[in-house]
Order: structure tokens, then sequence, then C-alpha cells
């Protein structure tokens, strides 16, 4: 059940506008400096190219634009929609990367462990693992969070120069600055487009018809993309 629906919108953007403005906030040079206590170094292990490591990977609208100049098969409407209207058409807030059917789930790109379109790779694939964003632990409390999979992939406590990190810093700002925007710019379309045609969120619709995907029926999903909504027609892989 997809509680975070239930919220109302202007609520949840204002949420997150405040969660923006604390971005703003965090300095730069603080990032920086974790950045350089980690020291993380990428050694191609590959792990983090799959879902068995990384559940989906999300792009920006950035990205989707360069990825469907790529090869446009390679995107799929992101899980887990946000809203569901009465008429049972679901809502989400952009693409993810299609996986393969493989056991690990490896993305697309990935071909014999090396990314294919490695200089074009996408914003997240570039600033992995780093992030920032406040989440709860497994405690429950809410902090910011800076490096995912610490000691899983990758090798740690790496010599990282000075200017690197400072760069790797600003990138992961941006990044997560963009991440943010893009989600206020969905609710905003959402609550503009659901009030023009007459629509509501109703959880019931929600869950059957998504007990329905899982069991093999088709569905209609709205993807936010540049600001509009695109069409699909999925079924569970």
């Amino acid at each position: 059940m997809t509680v975070i629906s239930l919220v109302p919108i202007p609520f949840r953007i204002s949420a997150l506008t405040q969660e923006r403005n604390s971005l703003y906030e965090y300095p730069v040079e603080r990032l920086a400096g974790i950045v350089k206590d980690v020291g993380f170094r990428c050694t191609a292990c590959a792990k983090c190219c799959t879902r068995v490591f990384n559940g989906h990977v999300f792009l920006l609208d950035r990205d989707v634009t360069s990825v469907k100049k790529i090869d446009p098969q390679a995107i799929e409407p992101a899980p887990d929609p946000e809203f569901c209207d009465q008429n049972g058409t679901f809502y989400v807030s952009g693409y993810a990367l299609r996986a393969k059917s493989d056991e690990s789930g490896s993305c697309w790109f990935l071909e014999n462990g090396r990314c294919r379109i490695y200089d074009d790779r996408f914003f997240i694939c570039r600033i992995y693992p780093y992030m920032l964003h406040r989440e709860p632990d497994e405690t429950g409390k809410v902090d910011w969070r800076q490096v995912s999979g610490i000691d899983q992939h990758g090798e740690f406590n790496q010599e990282i120069p000075e200017e690197e990190c400072g760069v790797i810093a600003r990138e992961t700002k941006e990044f997560e600055n963009a991440f943010l925007t893009q989600e206020i710019a969905f609710l905003e379309c959402i609550q503009d487009y659901f009030s023009r045609n007459g629509l509501r969120h109703v959880q019931k619709v929600y869950d059957d018809h998504m007990r329905a995907f899982k069991k093999g029926e088709s569905i209609r999903v709205m993807v936010f993309y540049d600001g509009r909504f695109e069409e699909h027609h999925i079924r569970m892989d």
C-alpha cells in the first residue's frame, strides 16, 4: 500500500520544498570532507549496475532525453507509481533504466561487466555511491545520508585529491536538487491535471489494479517527463 499518496499534495510539495531549502544550506565543504574521509574508488565490480544490489535506477529528465537518443528501449516507467485515479490509471514521477532478464537484473547497458555507454553514463551513475538527502535509519532516526553501500562494493579509505572531492560534492548536491525539483514539478502537474479533469487518487482502486497487475494484467501508466505525461501500457515481466 502506497501510504504516501494519502498525504495531501500541497503538504507533500511543502515538505519537498523545505527539503530542497535544507539542501541549499548544507555546506558543500562538509560533504567534500565526507567524500575525502570515505575515500571510495570504483573497481569496476559492476555490482551497482544490477537490481540485486540497487533496486532500480531513477533517471532525471535530462538523462531520459539522452537515453531516448541512444536507445529508447532502455527506459521504462519507474516502479511503485505514486497515484492512481478513480478510473485505474496510474501516475509516476519519471522513468527508470530497464534491466535485463538475467539472474542479477543487470543494467540494459551492461555488457561483459562493462558499461557500453560509459562516457555518456547518466547523472546518478556519475555520482554513485554518494547522495545527500535525509531519511530514517533502521531505528527511525531521520538524518542526512551521504554514502550508499559502504564496504559492499569498490574500495574505501583510498586517497582522493581535494579538488576531486569538491567536484563530487558539488555534483551530488546538483543531482539531489534536480531530483527534488523534478518531484515538486510532478506533484504540481498532478495537482493541476487532477483538478482540470475531475480526477482524484483512490487507494482501493490503486490496490485492486496493482494486485491484478501482479497477476499478469496490463495497466495504464502516465509517466511524468519534461512537464507533461507520456502514456504507457505495461505488464509484469
